[in-house]
């Protein structure tokens, strides 16, 4: 309260100080917490620590002296580019802690690999230099600004928004089940947050220790049953829906680090592409490829990428002469798919209808966004898929002449296991072609078993070679797992492999449109699979994957169109068969979550029914009224109880709401005349206030031996409706619908200012 600040001793206010900042470091820790869900714990999280801290103690230590709030604000900005120069670039600082202009060189290439691996990256990202500059830095950046807000401004709640906010950020990337006790860690200390800066406002009077007497009870009751409503509520809300895919970009993305467990572990579905084709089934559609192995993980090919529109784009398919290619035309309309890889048939000789700038890979006929993502696009794809006979193939070994190396290379420490069991499954095989499908058909053949959940309780959820060795000991895993043990097992054999990250075949719907059927492809359709490649026809896929998709098998010569080796359809995703069923038994019901039934919704796409809608918006709408009116009557009881500060503070927020200055300096009595003189206020109502205010503030012994009974409460109510009645009418709605007092304190510095003219 600005009267009662200026009767205190400031020492008062800055013995709180410290408590305040302590539980401001809290709430900065709390909100970093998420974090941990999408970046693996590293160095970062030290760095942050120190980094929140070191801000914050440089701010407690500059108001000790008095500086000057631009002062204190700009000695946390130099604690923060010391820290961030000594721990990431004092190579080019002077001293080690002062920025040079190769210092500022070498900020953006550091940001731009972090966005690159946050664009790129699957949950949780390895913890990187780059990522940890991006992370840290902002976390010193936040510091500062909420240390401004609520020490400076007094404006705590506020800075609590700003906070939770930030906690929100990694839930929003990668939507997962609430993770109780960080919300609640985050609850308690936004709320101590809140606590402290009361506290230390509060004068050390008996009669202010007898005036709040009972409110931090209240209010940690308050606070204990919302945190325990938003725990057990929760559960029972609509779920948001899940990402089709890993990707932190904005929007549902695509995983393509082949770390999709927790991508096809979600509890329910989207709808992310609508697919129409000219072919006898709906396609694969692929978005990347992944060639270069080195142990640990499949990275994503990052090779030459040209103008999709250009001459040396995608380009014609290149085959021996006597291989048949057939050409398809597939239409796809994306539902739901934020990502900057565009899933496309393969392979793609054109695509056309996108909006935006795109580049096309002529390495692996793929398609990338130069600008924007694919969400929205509605485009067509022509594709020339080579078919050649079961003869022609067993024909041409595995192998090509123009490969890069990261194709048939394996690591040196690869587990025995897995060039064991190549060299077991195809010993009868005399050709490259037939060691594969025997592969294939070994991987398909009841050994192995489909599971989501089998890796994590093993715990080889992941596509390394030791992930790998694991999955073939136990035989259960996912595609990820199948796709990875295939292309291994090939390379173990001096056959050139790469993986593929994409869409399984869709499921058809009842809707035609010119005379196809329309396919939906759901997030749960997400998908790797192996390629080979093969001289004189090119890079062939195959599915190992249990239950899953359509394995590759090529038809002899004499076979005719239309029967079930009908060379039309020799690849993955020749035929519409269901294929999202998640075990190798035909017979087992399929799980909800993998596949919808044709013609109904699919799972988390229905949007909430209007009538929600609006009551759920007129309801955020209503609630600063809801708690500035439950605020008042708070007060108004208060003061009704003999507590004159509250009936003060009636007054105060009331002038607040309407825009009236509030300044620390000013006395309750020059506050007063100032109502009356420019405002109109009754003088009777306010000299009652002040009279009761100075009474409980100078009087000796307790302020409720002076107390004049209701008048102070009914002349805070009067003074109230006066200013309100005297406002514009846009200021007087503003002050019932968006009250500021709620957000700005009397006394602030934004509370503050020129006095108002009537």
């Amino acid at each position: 309260m600005s009267s009662l600040d200026s009767l205190a001793p400031r020492s008062g206010r800055r013995g709180g100080e410290w408590v305040l900042t302590v539980a401001l470091l809290a709430a900065l820790l709390a909100a970093l917490l998420p974090v941990l869900r999408v970046v693996k714990p590293g160095g970062w999280l030290l760095g942050s620590v120190i980094i929140a801290s070191a801000v914050l103690a440089a701010g407690f230590v500059a108001r000790r002296f008095r500086l000057p709030a631009v002062a204190v604000s700009l000695i946390e900005a130099g604690v923060w580019v010391a820290f961030m120069t000594l721990v990431f670039l004092r190579d080019t600082a002077l001293l080690w802690v002062i920025p040079t202009p190769d210092t500022v060189r070498a900020v953006p290439p550091l940001i731009d690999d972090a966005v690159d691996q946050i664009v790129f990256g699957a949950a949780p990202l390895d913890d990187s230099v780059a990522l940890a500059f991006l992370i840290v830095g902002s976390m010193g950046l936040l510091t500062l600004i909420v240390d401004h807000v609520v020490l400076t401004a007094r404006m705590p709640l506020l800075a609590s928004i700003g906070i939770v906010a930030v906690s929100l950020i990694p839930a929003i990337a990668v939507p997962r089940q609430v993770d109780v006790m960080a919300f609640v860690f985050l609850a308690v200390a936004i709320l101590f947050l809140i606590r402290a800066e009361t506290r230390s406002r509060e004068r050390p009077l008996e009669q202010a220790a007898e005036r709040s007497a009972g409110v931090p009870a209240t209010a940690l009751g308050i606070g204990a049953i919302a945190v325990v409503v938003a725990v057990v509520a929760t559960p029972l809300l609509p779920q948001p829906a899940m990402r089709a895919g890993g990707g932190l970009g904005p929007g549902p993305g695509i995983d393509a680090t082949l770390q999709l467990g927790d991508d096809l572990r979600r509890p329910e579905t989207v709808e992310v592409l609508r697919v129409r084709t000219d072919g006898s089934a709906a396609p694969y559609l692929r978005a990347t490829t992944l060639s270069r192995f080195e142990g640990g993980v499949w990275e994503p090919d990052r090779v030459r990428t040209v103008p999709l529109d250009s001459d040396f784009g995608l380009g014609t398919v290149s085959v021996s002469s006597d291989v048949r290619v057939v050409e398809t035309t597939t239409s796809v309309e994306v539902i739901n798919l934020a990502s900057v890889w565009l899933p496309v048939t393969f392979p793609a000789v054109e695509v056309s209808g996108l909006d935006g700038r795109w580049a096309a890979v002529p390495y692996n006929r793929t398609v990338i966004s130069q600008s924007g993502s694919t969400q929205g696009q509605t485009y067509e794809v022509v594709a020339s898929q080579p078919r050649p006979t079961l003869e022609q193939i067993r024909q041409y070994s595995a192998g090509g002449p123009d490969l890069r190396d990261e194709t048939t290379q394996l690591p040196p420490d690869t587990p025995d296991i897995i060039t064991q069991l190549a060299a077991e499954v195809t010993a009868g095989a005399t050709n490259d072609y037939d060691r594969l499908i025997a592969m294939q058909r070994w991987f398909r053949g009841g050994e192995f078993r489909y599971s989501l959940e089998a890796p994590v309780e093993d715990g080889f959820d992941g596509s390394g070679a030791e992930a790998v060795a694991r999955f073939l000991e136990v035989r259960e895993g996912y595609c990820v797992h199948f796709a990875s043990a295939f292309a291994l097992m090939a390379r173990s054999l001096h056959m050139p492999t790469r993986i593929v990250v994409g869409y399984l075949p869709g499921t058809a719907t009842t809707d035609i449109r010119e005379e196809r059927t329309v396919y939906s492809v759901s997030s749960s359709l997400l998908h790797a699979w192996p390629e080979v490649y093969f001289d004189n026809v090119g890079w062939i896929p195959f599915e190992p994957t249990a239950g899953l998709g359509v394995p590759t098998s090529f038809a002899p010569a004499a076979s005719l169109p239309g029967t079930t080796n009908d060379p039309d359809n020799p690849t993955p995703g020749a035929t519409p068969t269901p294929t999202t069923t998640p075990g190798a038994d035909p017979n087992q019901p399929l799980d909800p979550r993998d596949e919808a039934l044709p013609g109904t919704p699919l799972a988390g796409a229905n949007p909430l029914p209007m009538l929600g809608v609006i009551m759920l918006i007129l309801l955020v709408l209503a609630l600063p009224f809801l708690v500035r009116e439950v605020r008042r009557r708070q007060l108004t009881t208060s003061a009704r109880g003999g507590d004159a500060a509250s009936a003060w503070t009636m007054v105060q927020d009331a002038a607040i709401d309407v825009g009236i200055a509030v300044p620390a300096s000013e006395t309750p009595r020059a506050f007063a005349q100032r109502l009356i003189d420019q405002h109109g206020v009754a003088p009777d109502d306010v000299w009652t206030l002040v009279s009761a205010i100075e009474r409980a503030s100078y009087a000796p012994g307790s302020g409720r031996d002076y107390w004049l009974g209701d008048a102070a409460t009914d002349a805070a109510a009067s003074v109230r409706a006066q200013l309100l009645a005297g406002a514009p009418a846009a200021r007087r709605i503003l002050a019932v619908v968006m009250p500021r007092s709620l957000i700005v304190r009397p006394g602030s510095v934004y509370a503050g200012g020129a006095p108002a003219t009537r």
